[in-house]
Order: C-alpha cells, then sequence, then structure tokens
C-alpha cells in the first residue's frame, strides 16, 4: 500500500513549500540573469574594453555561454545526492552557490586593473552560477511537485518556475533603477556592482524561508523502500527513463533558445540595431517579464484541465511563427511596438514554461526524479539556452539581418514539437504509481505504473 502519494497529509504546508521554492527560484534567477543582462549592457567594455563593440559583446556573450556548460554536471551532482540524501539539502547548498559567486562578481576588479585576469576570473564565477542553478531547478520544482495533489499539480508546479520572468523582473527592474538615476559614466564606473552585491541579502532571505519546509513526503517515502543494493540514480535513469530524458531535452530546444533570445539578445538587438535607450529595452522586458509571471500559474492551472502536451504544442508552434514578426516589430523602433513583441514571446514561452515542471517531474520515477528531471532540463540548455545569445549575435554580425535569427528559433521550435508529440501525456500521473527504478522481475517504468509485466 502505497503511503499518501498526493501528499494530502501535509497539503497544509504546502503554500509554505511553494514559496520556499518561488523565492528560492526567483533569488537564483536574479543572479543569473542579472549576469546576462550585464553582459548585454557592460561587461563587453570592462573585461574586453580592446575589441569593436559587437566583437566585445559577442565575447560578453561567450563568457555568458560558459556558464551553461557548468550546468549538466551541476545536474548530475545535485541530481545524484538530491536522490539519495534529499531535495531540501541539496536546495539549500545550491542557493548558497549561486548568492556567493553573484556577490563575488559585484567585487571583481575590472581589465584595466588587473588585465587577463579580469574576464578569467568573470569566466570562472559563472561556472560557479552555472553549476548551482543546474542542481536548483530538479530539486525547486520536485519539492512542490512531490507535495502537491495530482489533480492540481500543473498549477502548484508552476509557481517555482515563475522564478524566471521574477528573476528577470528583479534583474532588469534593479539595472534599469540604477541607469535612471545614474549617468552612463557612473553606471559603468560602479553602479553596475551594486544589484551583484544585493544578492547577498536576498540569498539571507531566501535561506531563512527555505530552511523552514519539510522534505518531500514522497523522498521519505522511497528511502523507506528503497532496495538494500541500489543503483547509482544516473544508472537507473539511462537503463529505465533514457527515452524520458531525450522528450525533456528536446522539450526545452524552443522554450530555452527563445526566452534567451527574446530577453537577452533583444537587450543588444534593439540597443545596436533598433537603436533603442538602453533604458526603453530594459524596461520592455521588465513590463513583460511582468506579464509573463501572472501568466505562468495561469498556463499550469490549463495543463491540468486539458493536459500538458496541447499547452506545451501551442507554445512551441507559436514562438516559432512570432521569431518571424518579433524583429520586424523591434525594428520599427516604437517602443509600445517593442513591448508587445517581447510579451507576446513571452506569453508563448509561458506556455511551454508552466506545464514544464510538472511534465518532467511525472516522467521519472522517485528515487530518480531528481537526476533524470535535471538531466534531461539542464543537458538540453548546452545546446538551446547557452549559444542562444552567441549565435543570434553572430548571425546578425554576418548577415546583418535578424531572418536567420527567426529561422534558427523556428527550428527549435519544431525540434520541440517532435519531441513532445513522441512523449506521453502525463496529466494526473499518480508521482507513487511511477515504477521503482530496480524492479525486481526487471520491469520497466511505464509497465509497472500501469500495473503489467514489461515485455522483453
Amino acid at each position: 500500500m502505497n503511503a499518501p502519494a498526493s501528499g494530502a497529509a501535509t497539503r497544509s504546508s504546502l503554500p509554505r513549500v511553494v514559496a520556499a521554492s518561488l523565492i528560492g527560484t526567483t533569488i537564483e534567477w536574479y543572479d543569473y540573469f542579472l549576469y546576462g543582462t550585464a553582459a548585454a549592457l557592460v561587461f563587453g567594455k570592462l573585461f574586453f574594453p580592446h575589441s569593436d563593440p559587437l566583437t566585445g559583446t559577442l565575447l560578453s556573450f561567450l563568457t555568458y555561454a560558459i556558464g551553461f556548460a557548468a550546468r549538466p554536471l551541476g545536474a548530475l551532482v545535485f541530481g545524484h545526492f538530491g536522490d539519495r540524501v534529499g531535495r531540501k539539502r541539496l536546495l539549500v547548498v545550491s542557493l548558497l552557490l549561486m548568492g556567493g559567486s553573484t556577490t563575488a562578481i559585484g567585487l571583481l576588479p575590472t581589465y584595466d586593473s588587473i588585465g587577463v585576469a579580469a574576464p578569467v576570473l568573470l569566466t570562472t564565477l559563472r561556472l560557479v552560477q552555472g553549476f548551482a542553478l543546474g542542481g536548483e531547478w530538479g530539486g525547486a520544482v520536485l519539492l512542490v511537485s512531490e507535495h502537491g495533489d495530482q489533480r492540481r499539480r500543473g498549477f502548484w508546479a508552476s509557481w517555482p518556475q515563475g522564478g524566471a520572468p521574477a528573476g528577470n523582473l528583479l534583474a532588469a527592474g534593479v539595472l534599469s533603477l540604477m541607469t535612471t538615476l545614474q549617468s552612463d559614466a557612473d553606471f559603468l564606473s560602479w553602479g553596475w556592482r551594486v544589484p551583484f552585491l544585493l544578492s547577498a541579502v536576498l540569498v539571507g532571505i531566501g535561506m531563512w524561508i527555505r530552511l523552514a519546509v519539510e522534505e518531500s513526503p514522497l523522498f521519505r517515502q522511497a528511502m523507506a523502500n528503497k532496495p538494500e543494493a541500489e543503483q547509482a540514480p544516473l544508472v537507473g535513469v539511462l537503463k529505465h527513463h533514457w527515452r524520458e530524458v531525450l522528450v525533456a531535452m528536446g522539450a526545452r530546444m524552443a522554450e530555452n533558445i527563445s526566452y534567451y533570445v527574446m530577453t537577452t539578445f533583444v537587450l543588444t538587438y534593439a540597443v545596436s540595431h533598433a537603436h533603442f535607450a538602453k533604458q526603453s529595452a530594459l524596461n520592455a522586458v521588465l513590463i513583460a517579464s511582468a506579464i509573463q509571471f501572472a501568466l505562468i500559474p495561469l498556463f499550469g492551472a490549463l495543463s491540468d484541465r486539458v493536459g500538458r502536451k496541447p499547452v506545451y504544442l501551442v507554445g512551441a508552434a507559436g514562438v516559432g511563427v512570432w521569431a518571424f514578426v518579433f524583429f520586424g516589430m523591434v525594428d520599427t523602433h516604437s517602443f509600445p511596438q517593442l513591448v508587445l513583441a517581447v510579451t507576446v514571446g513571452l506569453v508563448f514561452h509561458s506556455a511551454m514554461y508552466a506545464p514544464q515542471a510538472a511534465f518532467f517531474s511525472e516522467l521519472f520515477a522517485t528515487r530518480l526524479r531528481y537526476s533524470g528531471a535535471s538531466i534531461g532540463a539542464q543537458f538540453a540548455s548546452v545546446a538551446a539556452g547557452a549559444p542562444a545569445p552567441l549565435i543570434a549575435t553572430a548571425l546578425l554580425k554576418d548577415y546583418g539581418s535578424s531572418t536567420p535569427i527567426s529561422v534558427y528559433v523556428a527550428i527549435a521550435a519544431a525540434v520541440t514539437v517532435l519531441a513532445v508529440l513522441c512523449g506521453r501525456e502525463t496529466r494526473g500521473q499518480d508521482l507513487a504509481g511511477i515504477a521503482a527504478e530496480q524492479e525486481p522481475a526487471g520491469q520497466s517504468a511505464d509497465a509497472a505504473a500501469a500495473g503489467k509485466p514489461a515485455v522483453a
């Protein structure tokens, strides 16, 4: 007999768990997006000052992309220990690592002070950020998914996803405030450091809230029933859930690429190509992120009613088409058109991002869930989000046109549509009903969940 699979026994604590996950992911995404925004606006001048402006931005985005290379390693390490010792402990570690590295960036000397050591240190701290974020996402969404009930899992699990637009909103908002209050010279001299140093305060708040939540009840149940001879989580994922990992990776392509093109690269494009003021570009992302934050739980709730796949497919197809409209609207030099372009792009992104947490959680067995969801999500980010601003900047530099960038996003959308169509619908899946990773009789995860023997 299963323990309360839906977390009914702990449902009274669910809002607290959601709040802890949301605040934690907001802080971590604030730290991560702050780097991306600074890379678009100031890092090229401060850490690569001897290049032409677009090349300097390209090099700055290269350090931005390198951070993604550490995310799969974070997924493997945090996933392994998260499936062995618990979700909560690893979430505390990830928050400390992210906050510490971000605060250190705010203290870095620039190229003019220490030469080539400056971009080397910047890149090293970016790698630490990526490692921490690689472990954060899986733990945060699983903590909520494994506490919540299956009927409304899409809604509740979407709240940690709101940390991405909330973090972007906070990062863009703080930078926008600094650029408003300061001259360009002061902002370039020291003002850019303030948002990074602010991370230390935010991490303290996040730690206070995150330490107060309980461990996942499903994880505690799985620990009580674990076999004596247990495979490493990575081995179990590759043996039992490799198809689900591929589905998750494909599902992330359009979601990841479109987001970084439409929130990070657009800052460079709007300022250097469409001749918007830096403040206007930041404000556009600010407004669109606020709207997206409100939309994510709505799309999460919709996925509870109609299924994860239909909502996800609408978002993927929509962003593939919108990519061809997006840059044309930015090129109008109209601020309302710029805001509308980014906002609609993030509406389609929300349709993918909101059900993603529940969708990925429902693909994997409890003892492998942290590893499986993290590996699927973070390995895809290396091919998707990591090079997206870099590729977009290079395409703009080589062709002087946005059309190749739109084609790039559309191809990613086609990959995501195919991956989601190949995946199974998971709405209403009982997380405790997904098969244990090591069945003595050799059952597959899907067969055991259905109560049927696996077919050799």
